[in-house]
């Protein structure tokens, strides 16, 4: 038997599977992480945290399948991206919590790039918008708020890496800084045109070129691993967005999946074009199996599955994440109650970082499972967004609509809201029989690179449909509960009243 191990670094946990070579599950770890919420619109996670229990993970997924190292062929990765940390190079221990994607602290640094008039050229360069979800300026406020790192970045002495490279560096015990295409994709300071790190914009923020890791394609051996036990290779890198494109086997032009984790983030495959969007998306680059750069149109909801989170931590509507599909069934619908998450700003296809989370529609007769049905359905209405902005991009560019989308994580377990999505987009809905898809993207590059698989063709054959969920409501009823949704949204954009 064949094994591949996947490491899954995400915002929420880590966690680690075991894979065989048909793309089974054989065995699973998972680990919670601490939020660390320093201000408001902050969100920090420890880098020592995230390394040791990764590490347990991998260990504990191991030792349920009865597996030693020279059992595994080869080990991908795939991790929340655009998570910034800085570390010493000799030490290796980091100078600072880790900046999560969900961080809003670096918004004035990016006020500052698009007063100097940037938009233009990040947006040519890198695909994506001024935002502070990109870890451009998540480490130009490290270096600018942590004492002495400009310093120590002057001389040498530090590394800067998303969660990959931190995770690489540890695997290999500091021998290896590198990290992939599609993480170097999201920081902003990666010209996914040249492929290659940008001069101007490391200038524009100040960035010292000797901090950067290397970019290495996705499925490609980075290296040896001893932290298990034994030599196993590390053959596959990706972010977790493209490594999910990837396990979904959407390696083609007009493929889209939609992962529903703790944000919710939707890719389309556009092939070999770099294809700009002109509703509000971002182009990135996909996980790279091959010589040939490809691309994708991705939009990104901020609050996902985190609703659901904050129902049970913040109001205590429920003990369990799993409870909210039963308290949800109990009544048919929201009662006209909609909820727009938007704790940390809206992301694609809006790009308001004020907006704040709103719940409207309430009278005496709303009740918690109401709200927990509005939550359930907000995933579902900024997902509808996204793929309506994808779907007139498509058009736009002379492509054909969308006929379906492919989804996985945590929620597309949940059958209201797979129900409920397939609604609002009038298109069916595919949930395939591994929802792990995330952590099986990372073990197939991984397997591709060390030569379990042959080619993407291959893998192709590999993915299998669980369950098609069709449109069951009139396209009529569809629009008017965008219209309700959108207004609702317009809402949470409101400027809040001054003091």
């Amino acid at each position: 038997m064949t094994y591949l191990l996947a490491l899954d670094q995400g915002t929420s946990s880590s966690r680690s599977i075991v894979f065989d070579a048909q793309g089974r599950l054989v065995a699973a770890a998972q680990k919670e992480i601490k939020q660390i919420y320093p201000r408001p619109g902050w969100v920090e996670h420890d880098p020592l945290e995230i390394w040791q229990t990764q590490l347990e993970t991998a260990k504990e997924a191991m030792a349920k399948a009865k597996l030693q190292p020279g059992d595994i062929q080869a080990l991908g990765l795939t991790n929340q991206r655009e998570t910034t940390l800085l570390w010493n190079r000799k030490t290796g221990q980091p100078i600072h919590n880790a900046i999560v994607w969900q961080d809003r602290r670096s918004e004035p640094a990016c006020a500052a790039l698009r007063a100097q008039g940037l938009e233009t050229d990040i947006l040519q360069k890198t695909g994506l918008r001024i935002d502070a979800y990109f870890s451009g300026t998540k480490l130009q406020w490290l270096l600018d708020n942590v004492p002495d790192a400009r310093e120590q970045a002057r001389r040498g002495e530090l590394a800067f890496g998303t969660i990959d490279s931190w995770l690489i560096w540890q695997l290999t015990g500091g021998k290896v800084h590198a990290t992939d295409i599609s993480n170097a994709a999201r920081t902003m300071l990666f010209n996914i045109r040249d492929n290659d790190w940008d001069k101007d914009l490391l200038q524009a923020m100040q960035i010292e070129p000797s901090l950067l890791p290397g970019v290495l394609p996705s499925s490609f051996e980075y290296g040896v691993t001893q932290a298990l036990g034994g030599a196993i290779p590390i053959c596959g890198v990706a972010g977790d967005q493209q490594s999910a494109l990837f396990g979904q086997a959407c390696f083609y032009e007009g493929m889209a999946k939609n992962t529903y984790g703790t944000g919710c983030f939707t890719l389309v495959h556009t092939g070999s074009r770099f294809q700009a969007s002109h509703n509000g998306l971002i182009t990135t680059r996909t996980a790279q199996a091959g010589e040939l750069a490809e691309y994708a149109i991705e939009g990104s909801v901020f609050v996902g599955g985190a609703v659901v989170q904050w129902l049970r931590d913040g109001l205590h509507a429920f003990q369990s994440s799993r409870d909210i599909e039963a308290l949800a069934h109990s009544v048919p619908d929201s009662g006209g109650v909609v909820m727009v998450p938007a704790f940390t700003g809206l992301g694609a296809p809006y790009w308001q970082p004020d907006a704040r989370g709103t719940i409207t529609g309430m009278t005496r007769g709303t009740t918690m499972a109401h709200i927990a049905r509005a939550a359930l359905e907000s995933i579902a209405f900024q997902s509808a967004a996204l793929l309506q902005a994808i779907s007139l991009d498509a058009v736009a560019a002379g492509c054909a609509p969308l006929t379906e989308v492919r989804v996985d994580g945590g929620a597309s377990t949940n059958d209201l809201l797979m129900q409920f999505q397939a609604d609002l987009l009038g298109i069916p809905v595919i949930r395939p029989v591994v929802t792990e898809t995330t952590a099986l993207g990372a073990a197939w590059l991984a397997g591709l690179a060390s030569g379990v698989y042959t080619d993407k063709k291959a893998l192709s054959a590999l993915w299998q449909a669980d369950r098609t969920f069709t449109p069951q409501l009139s396209r009529h009823d569809a629009d008017l509960l965008m219209v309700r949704w959108n207004q609702a949204v317009r809402q949470a954009c409101l400027p809040p009243t001054p003091d």
